[in-house]
């Protein structure tokens, strides 16, 4: 892929490929963000990373919303997708899905596997994000300043509540999958990782109960390409 042949894609204007014959990411390092970031370092794929800046409005550029018309990052154009066709793609869990049947890693072979761990993705995306999310808004930013605390509390309760179900699936287990590392982990545990400690939300949703958790985040924060992926875009 040239980038000749790249420019037929809007964003690239606005982000310049340097290297058009790898994937291109356009992200921030964000607990959403960074799940891709994350997954490509534990691949070892090549890619180039592309900031984009909340504080410009980036997100909203005609450029990015010519790739993701939702304006949410991250998203991604693959110079080499099916068939050979370059692929843009945006929703994060859609792109760990890309990401592991392209590459045949972090996703069991067989079917059975490969749904259960799809389930967990799904409990990430419709359930721990979207309300610890929620979480962080009314207990850091904003909404903390709301008098009526009622708001805040409902998602208090819902996170422990998801993170009891987590802790429950995670005991006697390595990984949420049992001994295999998945994309059910790399999505779920930079939200965790977010709720204590960008969002400042250990103590009030009593993250000492889930000594489970707090296990496998420890595992998963020890692994080098977490590392790495955690900090790109830098």
């Amino acid at each position: 892929m040239t980038a000749a042949e790249l420019s037929a894609f809007p964003i690239t204007a606005k982000w310049p490929a340097q290297h058009p014959d790898r994937l291109q990411l356009y992200s921030l390092p964000t607990p959403n963000g960074v799940k891709v970031s994350i997954m490509l370092e534990e691949c070892g794929l090549p890619y180039e990373a592309h900031k984009v800046s909340f504080e410009a409005d980036d997100q909203h550029s005609p450029a990015f919303l010519s790739l993701n018309p939702n304006n949410k990052i991250p998203a991604i154009l693959d110079p080499h997708g099916p068939d050979g066709a370059p692929l843009p793609l945006f929703e994060s869990g859609a792109i760990l899905i890309y990401l592991a049947d392209r590459h045949g890693l972090f996703m069991p072979a067989h079917a059975a596997g490969r749904y259960e761990t799809i389930q967990w993705l799904m409990f990430q995306m419709g359930g721990i994000g979207p309300m610890f999310g929620q979480l962080g808004f009314f207990h850091k930013f904003a909404g903390k300043d709301y008098e009526d605390k009622r708001p805040r509390d409902r998602y208090v309760a819902e996170s422990r509540r998801l993170l009891q179900v987590l802790d429950q699936r995670l005991q006697g287990r390595a990984w949420i999958m049992g001994e295999t590392y998945t994309i059910a982990d790399i999505a779920t545990f930079p939200w965790v990782r977010n709720l204590i400690g960008f969002y400042a939300a250990r103590e009030i949703v009593g993250f000492s109960d889930f000594r489970n958790v707090q296990r496998v985040l420890d595992a998963f924060l020890a692994r080098p390409a977490v590392q790495r992926g955690l900090a790109i875009p830098a």
